[in-house]
């Protein structure tokens, strides 16, 4: 509840004018919110654009925060939704950019090189991580968002139903299908991939 009143009180700050407020709130969100896009858009370059582009809306929208929710559930929300909107278009015009510059290279972060970390550790982490993108890429955007929403994320299924509009059993037949098919896929991209990468019960989300 403190939490929520505090971004009230910087929505209201904002409202009368002291947009570095808005900026405060950015900051606070856009490190949490940057994966799950991540995981929806599939590259670094449209989750970020994504975000700048729902923290524009947001912006525009101030007025229909109330408070009722954290600053953080309330852009989420239109970050989500913005995203499948993208994604959805996307995939009509024939166009998945699931991949990097170079052929078979996922745009995810590269390895965590800092001291103290283990090089054999951070490569595994880092396949695992490219096969269980890869296999999400396929996914439609309507499954892709349920798995991303409830097995990353961690939402209820009342969250997952209010965030995407959709009634809960039609969350939950989606997620159905879609972890069905998404074990199928990393089966198949484990088999394909190169001996070294994790089997197919380690890398499910």
């Amino acid at each position: 509840m403190t939490r929520n009143v505090d971004d009230l009180s910087l929505v209201q700050a904002c409202r009368a004018g002291r947009t570095e407020a808005y900026g405060l709130l950015v900051r606070r969100c856009q490190d949490r919110l940057f994966p799950t896009i991540l995981r929806l858009m599939g590259s670094h370059e449209d989750a970020q654009d994504v975000l700048q582009d729902a923290f524009v809306r947001g912006f525009e929208k101030l007025d229909q925060y109330h408070g009722d929710s954290s600053f953080y559930t309330w852009i989420y929300r239109i970050a989500v939704n913005l995203a499948l909107t993208r994604f959805r278009r996307r995939r009509l015009g024939g166009v998945l950019r699931l991949w990097g510059p170079n052929r078979g290279q996922l745009a995810l972060d590269p390895p965590d090189q800092s001291p103290g970390v283990d090089p054999a550790f951070a490569m595994e982490q880092a396949e695992r991580e490219a096969v269980v993108a890869a296999a999400l890429g396929e996914l439609a955007p309507e499954q892709r968002a349920v798995v991303v929403l409830k097995d990353f994320d961690g939402r209820r299924y009342e969250e997952i139903s209010e965030i995407l509009n959709i009634p809960i059993g039609t969350v939950r037949s989606r997620l159905h299908r879609a972890r069905s098919q998404l074990r199928d896929r990393l089966r198949s991209l484990v088999e394909d991939a190169d001996p070294a990468l994790p089997d197919v019960e380690s890398v499910r989300p």
